[in-house]
């Protein structure tokens, strides 16, 4: 394997753990209006993530710096075109973040509503674009020779791109209230299970149709259809244990769900980065978009030095507040 195809597949598991761990982050933030019945809930809610947000937001951070450094090209194409998509899913998830750190910083109720519906839309707005990115980077878009994309924000939002938005809006969704169930005790518990297993249901529905689009866009071509019916299998075993009352095993499966429908969305994008829908000519591939093998050798080292680094802190982290949070502490907390 060449180092341009070493990195393709590098940042494909970039974008696994982004989406993996911000992933639940956007569907605990979605849930404040479905679990959220008083302050009390709502506070619940925020301290599942509260420790680890920020942490899970930097796996994007590493991607974007790879993605820039590794394939310019792909970079350039990427921001430039959907510019407008990206500088939407910036904004909220900013407004999310400045949600979190101001909300207890007043005691009105009209002041943490403000921001508790910031919260919701600032996990809805990335949870739904980051899938039409996606989707339309697979389906492929209109480039010229110069690999500048032509189209327009509507030309992005075509069916196929919004049903892979729909999917992630509600794969996240289910993935994050799997966690809150995991998180907490008692009647939120249960409660968290309960939507879990009724959102859990129109996922299944929905992802089943955009992978089933997916490969016939691909081809039904051998390794996305491993990958696919994979990601299948695990979002139904994750609905099946989640059900049966194992959050921990539910979460897993929901994360590998997640794993395996990116893989099978690199995958089915492979060779190509960038494809174009006008003309196959213009488009652009791992060879003719990465950087020079000096760049991606002196990559190579400093990822293999620092990566593992950075796993064995967030791991550290997650251990330290692996334990559930009760309403009690909340409440105690409040006087």
């Amino acid at each position: 394997m060449d180092l341009p195809t070493l990195w393709f597949w590098i940042i494909a598991g970039l974008f696994i753990g982004y989406f993996v761990l911000d992933g639940f982050d956007f569907g605990v933030g979605m849930s404040l209006p479905f679990l959220g019945r008083d302050e009390a809930d709502r506070r619940v809610l925020i301290n599942t993530i509260g420790p680890v947000w920020d942490l899970n937001e930097t796996w994007l951070i590493v991607a974007g710096a790879c993605l820039f450094a590794a394939f310019p090209e792909w970079y350039a194409t990427l921001f430039s075109g959907f510019y407008l998509a990206l500088l939407l899913i910036l904004l909220a998830l900013i407004a999310r973040g400045v949600s979190f750190e101001y909300r207890h910083q007043r005691p009105e109720s009209q002041w943490k509503s403000w921001f508790d519906g910031m919260i919701i839309v600032g996990s809805a707005v990335p949870a739904l674009l980051w899938g039409v990115a996606f989707a339309n980077i697979v389906q492929g878009v209109p480039l010229d020779e110069g690999h500048n994309y032509t189209g327009t924000l509507i030309d992005l939002l075509n069916p196929y791109a919004l049903l892979g938005g729909l999917t992630t809006l509600l794969l996240f969704f289910t993935h994050g209230v799997v966690f809150v169930s995991l998180k907490t005790t008692d009647e939120m518990r249960v409660r968290a299970r309960n939507l879990a297993v009724r959102s859990g249901l129109i996922t299944i529905v929905v992802a089943a149709l955009f992978l089933i689009w997916t490969a016939v866009i691909a081809e039904f071509a051998f390794m996305y259809l491993v990958l696919a019916t994979l990601a299948a299998l695990a979002l139904i075993g994750s609905w099946f244990l989640n059900r049966a009352g194992s959050e921990g095993w539910s979460f897993a499966l929901g994360a590998a769900t997640i794993a395996f429908a990116v893989l099978a969305l690199f995958t089915a994008l492979f060779p190509d980065v960038m494809p174009a829908s006008n003309d196959p000519a213009n488009s652009l591939t791992i060879a003719n978009a990465s950087s020079s093998t000096y760049t991606l050798t002196v990559m190579s080292w400093t990822a293999l030095v620092f990566l593992p680094l950075i796993l064995a802190y967030q791991g550290w982290t997650y251990w330290i507040f692996r334990k559930r949070v009760t309403r009690a502490h909340i409440e105690v907390a409040q006087h």
